[in-house]
């Protein structure tokens, strides 16, 4: 592969893009150290542009496409939520009657001698 320094690159740019596109790739440097690849792009020739709708009558669509999967991804979400929902409840209950983190320590430092 081809490595062109930079400033013959600045001077020489068209005939180094076209050769690009005619398959023949090269190599940028600067003071020696390859810094970009020049190729060409893998684009359609004209006239072979995409066209909307190729496969109409080679696959088929269910009438409920938008639905499917609809029940596993509420029992996903319903779960998680129910799950987050007790642990919040039962971390509510907790500090509602006063068991924290904080009231826990005291407690245990307060029995470190009754054992």
């Amino acid at each position: 592969m081809r490595i062109v320094n930079i400033h013959e690159a600045k001077t020489h740019l068209s005939r180094l893009v076209e050769a690009a596109a005619g398959g023949e790739s090269f190599v940028i440097a600067k003071a020696g150290k390859p810094m970009v690849k020049v190729t060409a792009l893998d684009v359609p020739a004209p006239g072979q542009t995409r066209r909307l709708g190729f496969l109409i009558g080679q696959i088929q669509v269910p009438e409920d496409f938008d639905q499917m999967g609809r029940e596993t991804i509420e029992n996903l979400f319903s779960t998680a939520y129910n799950t987050a929902a007790t642990a919040s409840a039962a971390a509510l209950a907790r500090n509602s009657r006063g068991d924290t983190p904080t009231t826990r320590l005291k407690a245990f430092e307060n029995t470190k001698g009754s054992v």
